[in-house]
């Protein structure tokens, strides 16, 4: 592997052993980013952070050249459910995990946006705004992203338009981004495959191809519009191996951070970063 990565590439990692563990876990796998649940992801309460484990990290990024990681909210958070007590836990735990990345600063905060479990779209979108907007505060260092979504039962962010609505409501609108999933948008029946180009004028055309921030590299189990959202390892699934070969070499997403969340152990991760970077080194000759 040329010493020149070329691309911020990197994967899900577990924080069990902290900060300082994860960037070495990164570089032992030819990685440059990673991404994090910021708490168990089923939920539940944050760890207590050691900021000098934090420190660590930050110097290992700094020498090892790091893009910008990519921390993912619990699953369980969902700021548009139709019960109060679900509401006011994701509240509060997205308030407490983006005060816990200012020790970070400079990073990304990726969530999936919620469920509205049967209210609608567009109560489901209000209330999201007002959950953002109750946990940010001026002068954050740190970028929210709303990750795009496969369209599964009630979920919110399934289109572009959708999540361009929730941009435009909040009041801290101006200060998110999106993390674009591959196996998502395809199930959600975007075909990046055959049109990447065009979805991405079509994401321009929408949202505004700036507030593009990082990907979720994935295949899809299930053909395009399924609205499944079954990830599967680069090349295996209905995407295959000639769309990822695009993402990677598109001069419009090669710059951003990207994360796999394949079915994969550390190895798999470590082939499929190798494969990704030399497809990458490849296109670009």
């Amino acid at each position: 592997m040329s010493n020149n990565p070329g691309i911020v590439l990197g994967c899900h990692l577990s924080a069990a052993k902290g900060f300082a563990a994860m960037g070495r876990t990164a570089t032992s796998i030819g990685a440059n980013t990673f991404a994090f649940f910021t708490r168990n992801p089923r939920g539940g309460n944050a760890k207590a952070i050691d900021k000098e484990d934090v420190a660590k990290l930050q110097a290992h990024m700094d020498a090892n050249g790091f893009g910008k990681l990519v921390a993912h909210a619990p699953y369980t958070l969902n700021l548009c459910s139709a019960k109060p007590d679900v509401v006011d836990f994701a509240r509060r735990a997205m308030a407490e995990d983006l005060q816990r990345m200012e020790l970070l600063p400079h990073n990304y905060y990726n969530f999936h946006p919620g469920s509205h479990v049967g209210q609608g779209a567009d109560a489901g979108i209000d209330l999201i705004c007002a959950g953002l907007d109750q946990a940010y505060e001026p002068g954050m260092k740190t970028t929210v992203l709303l990750e795009t979504m496969a369209g599964k039962g009630s979920e919110v962010g399934r289109t572009f338009e959708e999540l361009a609505r929730i941009m435009e409501r909040c009041r801290c609108g101006n200060m998110l981004g999106v993390c674009l999933d591959t196996c998502h948008v395809w199930d959600g029946g975007y075909d990046i495959r055959e049109n990447l180009e065009e979805v991405l004028s079509e994401f321009d055309r929408i949202i505004g191809l700036e507030r593009l921030k990082a990907l979720h590299l994935n295949d899809s189990k299930n053909p395009r519009g399924s609205h499944k959202d079954r990830h599967e390892k680069i090349g295996k699934g209905h995407l295959g191996i000639q769309a990822f070969e695009q993402v990677v070499c598109n001069p419009k997403l090669c710059d951003l951070p990207m994360i796999l969340e394949t079915p994969n152990e550390l190895d798999g991760y470590a082939a499929e970063i190798d494969l990704l970077r030399r497809l990458h080194q490849e296109g670009v000759r």
